[in-house]
């Protein structure tokens, strides 16, 4: 295998364009001149997944420690982005794959798995998050309303930009489903004056949010729940709902449940914005390269991804009508570097805060999944094999001749200058 091998990876790295060493198992080195990534194999089980261009089996091989890597973030992701087979978008469309896909998102997304899979990712460490993230804790796409913020800014921005889609008012009923660390629930609340409930299914983010929101002395009208979406079915309705980052975990075979709870709880003529991360292609299961699987094992399991047209035929199912949508797939990729830079700039702090609640192998192991997720992620939001939308839609209420327009059956404008003026 090693003489074969070694000479298609010289000549693969040959073509790529950032120079990159390589160590191969039997002490061999092909040294480029000017060599900005180096990458050490101690299997080479390792070198024939690189040869074959299964980038994601590479990745998994980095975190086990089976792979040694030196060298930048971007670079790196420079070189993965030209070993990509072309666009690394796994379709499959035979019945049988979709019948096989259906059970496997059903099996997935019962409650307790899901509260497994999000306390799996978000219950990391608290302290871990607050050293990349801005000190809001936006875990989510930032919006860039001008180049020359910084995250914490474009976060703010974003913030905001969902508060104004919705039109929010003083005393409306605000649901914010999946919550995070609370960033949105409370600039709705501080700056509209709101009545907000936020639900999430992570322990440390449920603590989080409640000590800010008594820390704040909003207890009156902020409040935040340990719960599964499907729990407030039937419980209430609210004037505006917001979900930020999360209809990703649904899983597409239970969508249009989703959908159709999320009409229930909105009074008719309300507005919802959804928000999330969506699928680059049609047909799209996964990304290719073991890219998909990589990040099913140790970043999101249970992670789904439709494309945007799909999540619109099951708003449009649920009684929903969008009346907005816009794409942030280019906002996504600056948020990830930023995210993957600050981190990048931390990586000895952050091992430490890691090694406090993982042990010491564990959190190497954390660590090096998390710089490929940030980095890797980032490459698939430039590429264009995943995207971002935001979706506000409205419940129609069936008065034709209210709200000063006619036909309007909700208070949305008949233009969108309210959300930028």
């Amino acid at each position: 295998m090693s003489n074969s091998l070694a000479p298609r990876i010289e000549a693969e790295l040959a073509a790529l364009p950032v120079p990159v060493a390589i160590a191969l198992p039997d002490g061999r080195r092909i040294e480029p001149a000017g060599a900005r990534l180096r990458l050490a194999f101690s299997r080479w089980s390792s070198v024939a997944k690189l040869a074959a261009r299964q980038i994601g089996s590479v990745a998994e091989d980095y975190v086990e420690g089976l792979v040694q890597i030196e060298g930048a973030m971007r670079d790196l992701m420079q070189a993965a982005a030209a070993l990509m087979p072309g666009q690394p978008v796994q379709t499959q469309t035979g019945w049988w794959s979709r019948l096989l896909r259906d059970a496997k998102s059903r099996g997935a997304h019962t409650r307790q798995r899901d509260s497994e899979q999000i306390q799996f990712h978000y219950d990391v460490s608290d302290d871990f998050y607050a050293l990349w993230l801005d000190p809001r804790r936006v875990y989510s796409c930032a919006y860039f309303r001008e180049p020359s913020l910084d995250i914490a800014q474009a976060q703010a921005a974003k913030l905001d930009h969902i508060c104004r889609k919705l039109r929010l008012q003083p005393g409306e009923r605000f649901l914010d489903i999946g919550c995070g660390w609370g960033a949105l629930l409370l600039w709705a609340a501080e700056h509209y004056g709101v009545d907000a409930t936020g639900i999430t299914l992570s322990q440390n983010q449920h603590a989080h949010v409640e000590a800010l929101i008594a820390e704040r002395g909003l207890g009156d009208r902020v409040r935040v729940k340990l719960m599964d979406y499907r729990e407030l079915e039937g419980s209430m309705v609210f004037d505006k709902i917001a979900s930020v980052g999360m209809f990703e975990h649904v899983g597409h075979v239970q969508m249009p449940h989703y959908f159709r709870g999320v009409a229930q709880l909105l009074v008719p003529g309300g507005l919802t914005l959804q928000h999330g991360i969506t699928a680059g292609a049609l047909a799209h299961q996964q990304l290719g390269a073991g890219m998909g699987d990589f990040i099913e094992k140790y970043i999101f399991p249970g992670g789904e991804l439709m494309h945007v047209s799909s999540v619109l035929q099951d708003i449009a199912r649920a009684g929903l009508e969008m009346v907005d949508t816009e794409n942030l797939r280019p906002h996504y990729a600056r948020t990830l570097w930023a995210w993957s830079d600050a981190l990048e700039a931390q990586l000895a702090p952050a091992l430490a805060v890691l090694q406090k609640t993982a042990g010491a192998e564990r959190a190497e192991r954390i660590l090096r999944a998390y710089r490929l997720y940030l980095s890797g992620c980032a490459m698939s939001f430039e590429q264009g094999w995943i995207s971002l939308h935001q979706m506000l839609c409205a419940r129609p209420d069936g008065q034709v001749h209210a709200h000063g327009m006619r036909g309007a059956q909700t208070d949305y404008p008949f233009t969108r200058d309210y959300i930028y003026n």
